[in-house]
């Protein structure tokens, strides 16, 4: 917003504590118009904005962030911002629950209903489905795939009969516990996060006609050069992804 306004000076002061000055004569309205409606209070869906760039996204993620909504998303894409804290009730048994009986887009956003719509797709297509989670070191990528391995896991137990439950429950526990272990011996400090994996993994889950997970295999390989050069958080992404492709053909 416009702080101040005098002496052909403008002063502007962000929600962020930042302030910029600006010659009056200098601003044009490609520089500075008003802001939206639809960015004032934020959006679930950035894909709604009105005012679409990355001035925009970033207000609305830093709105959201705030509100303790640490979900949205663009479209079909969920984009998540690690809270580094504790949220009470966000993933417990009551919010799979919650979100394994709505479609995506319904409620709130939340990795649970990209789970869950990958998990219903496999029937309503019948295609096999993906998710890819990319993001800077510390951005919660582990944990994101921690999140959906749950969600899976449950819904896999809930498809079984009661008689059957305990006959598989080993391959989702299997499965759950498996990350702590390839963790311990490749994790790293990094500048924004102290605990880093350093595996690009890819995780392939086998389902039954009745829903139930029947198998998986968990494919990783080692970032160890990251360890070597000086790369930025957006080489890391980039690389990240590159050795996985590379790791699947």
């Amino acid at each position: 917003c416009v702080s101040s306004c005098s002496g052909g000076v403008v002063v502007f002061a962000t929600d962020y504590g930042q302030v910029y000055t600006y010659k009056q004569n200098a601003l044009t309205r490609q520089k500075v118009q008003p802001m939206h409606h639809s960015s004032v209070r934020g959006v679930e869906d950035m894909a709604t904005l009105e005012d679409l760039h990355d001035g925009a996204i970033m207000h609305n993620l830093y709105q959201r962030y705030h509100q303790r909504q640490i979900y949205t998303y663009i479209g079909s894409i969920l984009a998540a911002v690690n809270p580094y804290q504790p949220l009470p009730g966000l993933y417990d048994r009551p919010t799979i629950e919650l979100y394994s009986r709505h479609h995506l887009g319904e409620i709130s956003p939340h990795i649970f209903a990209v789970a869950n719509d990958c998990y219903r797709s496999l029937w309503r297509r019948q295609q096999n489905q993906c998710v890819l989670i990319s993001g800077e070191s510390g951005a919660g990528k582990t944990e994101s795939t921690k999140l959906i391995l749950r969600f899976l896991s449950a819904m896999s137990q809930h498809s079984l009969e009661v008689s059957c439950r305990d006959k598989t429950s080993h391959v989702e526990e299997a499965l759950l516990e498996s990350s702590p272990i390839m963790e311990a011996f490749g994790n790293a400090k990094t500048v924004y996060n102290n605990n880093s994996s350093r595996f690009g993994k890819f995780v392939q889950l086998h389902f039954s006609q009745k829903g139930n997970i029947q198998g998986g295999r968990i494919v990783d390989c080692i970032l160890s050069n990251t360890l070597r050069v000086r790369w930025t958080e957006t080489h890391f992404l980039f690389l990240y992804l590159e050795k996985v492709l590379e790791k699947l053909k």
